[in-house]
């Protein structure tokens, strides 16, 4: 890992501890919870909140007031507010992303929880989320929280990353395999 990389993932795991920590005192990780998910979809939606948090454009002051006003509008609870309006008084805003996946880490396993990546050929219906999420379970001997995305060049199946698993069951895989045996044979 890059020392960089590395400097931005022990920021980001000092902050996501210290709101993780404070918002399990408070009895608040729900709210904790919703929030990230809300700061990780935003995160992905927004080019200006990337902007806001990667730009050496703006002051010290203007990234806090930005933050706190995105915060407020988002509907974000008082601990993850204050956590975001220190970060953009420290100019710390760039490891949002990579403390949001550690916050979310932490409550998965506070919750007893692992997550599931999955991406699909098309998006899962709730029953079919449902049952992959049912069948995860049983193989994992956890609570499964499935996270989706979808990629249509897989042509149909899944690919499924489970802790340190991957099971590929896409038409984009075995198209793949079966053009690599034929090269062998021919």
């Amino acid at each position: 890992m890059s020392e960089p990389a590395s400097i931005s993932s022990g920021i980001a795991a000092r902050y996501a501890a210290a709101v993780f920590e404070l918002a399990k005192d408070e009895g608040a990780l729900p709210a904790l919870e919703k929030d990230m998910d809300a700061l990780g979809a935003a995160w992905s939606e927004s080019a200006d909140l990337r902007d806001l948090a990667t730009s050496p454009v703006y002051a010290r002051e203007e990234q806090q007031k930005a933050i706190a006003a995105v915060a407020a509008k988002m509907g974000l609870s008082t601990v993850t507010a204050n956590t975001l309006a220190l970060m953009g008084s420290k100019r710390r805003l760039f490891v949002l992303p990579q403390m949001v996946a550690d916050v979310q880490n932490r409550i998965a396993t506070e919750k007893g929880e692992i997550t599931a990546e999955v991406t699909a050929a098309a998006p899962l219906s709730p029953e079919q989320a449902a049952r992959l999420a049912a069948t995860l379970k049983a193989r994992a001997g956890k609570d499964v929280k499935l996270k989706t995305t979808v990629d249509e060049s897989l042509i149909g199946g899944l690919v499924v990353k489970l802790g340190s698993s991957m099971i590929d069951t896409s038409v984009k895989a075995r198209l793949a395999a079966l053009q690599n045996a034929m090269k062998e044979v021919g």
